[in-house]
């Protein structure tokens, strides 16, 4: 058998396909491979976890007519919190000695203290308050408190008190009883409206009052006043009714640490009604202008 013959036999046995089917089926297997090329996509998709980085799927949910429920997605856990250290129940403490200063106006000397100290919670709180001057031997105008603290609801930065207040110093004694307020008013003005009753309705009030300018935050300016009301006089202590005594000062310290900062300044001290005539008989000074140095210490 000849070459032809074995060519023309396999023609007749394995037909010729035309063109156009040719180009059918290359459009029928295109279409097959890109449908199995989607479907592994959305495979891919569907095996992320739901709370893997960077995925946002949603946990799988079983198809109708399944058997299998999917379990909920366990709720996160968080550490049990420790009880705080910084409750109301801690105990703090706090000493100031805000005027601990010599005064003279050349041929008179004297020695002013004035320093306070609390102890408590954020609530409640025990103040210790004194002050007074020392001159020639001679306590005068010493007063000590021990008063209860409470803040004041709804009226922010400022707190109740209430207590005893004794006059000791080298006068007969007398013991008051206070009630007062103390805080910051608006600008952070220091504020300490006081009011004393003690026995044969005797009314006294106590105004302190002082404000901080900072030049920087170390060089400190404070101006200072306290004023003094008796409703009767008391000539044991040298007081007359009304408006009795005016103290106030300028004082400009330098901190050299927060809690220790000397200072230097000019104070003035007025009597006034029966007060300034009691003080005239003693051989005292009426209207009094001195200069000071000092320390400001706290704990």
């Amino acid at each position: 058998m000849s070459v032809h013959d074995l060519i023309a036999r396999k023609s007749r046995v394995v037909p010729r396909l035309a063109p156009k089917r040719i180009a059918a089926l290359s459009i029928i297997l295109g279409l097959v491979i890109l449908l199995v090329r989607l479907g592994s996509v959305g495979a891919n998709a569907q095996s992320l976890a739901p709370n893997a980085p960077g995925s946002s799927a949603q946990a799988p949910y079983a198809q109708p007519g399944s058997s299998v429920i999917p379990s909920p997605e366990p709720a996160p856990t968080y550490p049990k919190e420790e009880p705080s250290s910084m409750g109301e129940d801690r105990i703090f403490w706090h000493l100031l000695f805000n005027q601990l200063e010599g005064r003279t106006n050349g041929p008179d000397n004297e020695f002013r203290w004035d320093g306070e100290a609390w102890i408590g919670t954020d609530m409640n709180k025990l103040w210790l308050k004194s002050e007074g001057f020392v001159e020639n031997g001679r306590a005068s105008d010493g007063i000590t408190e021990a008063l209860y603290d409470r803040p004041i609801p709804h009226l922010r930065y400022f707190d109740v008190q209430a207590g005893v207040r004794y006059d000791l110093d080298s006068n007969p004694g007398r013991t008051w009883g206070a009630i007062g307020i103390e805080g910051l008013a608006p600008n952070f003005f220091e504020f300490e409206p006081t009011f004393y009753f003690s026995d044969g309705g005797r009314v006294a009030g106590r105004v302190n009052g002082s404000y901080d300018i900072l030049f920087t935050n170390r060089l400190i300016l404070q101006p200072q006043f306290e004023l003094n009301f008796y409703s009767k006089s008391d000539p044991g202590r040298g007081i007359g009714s009304g408006l009795s005594e005016l103290d106030t000062g300028l004082r400009l310290r330098y901190e050299i640490s927060r809690k220790f900062a000397p200072y230097i300044g000019v104070a003035y001290s007025g009597k006034f009604g029966e007060t300034a005539d009691f003080t005239r008989v003693e051989g005292g000074i009426v209207n009094d202008v001195r200069f000071l140095f000092g320390i400001r210490v706290w704990y």
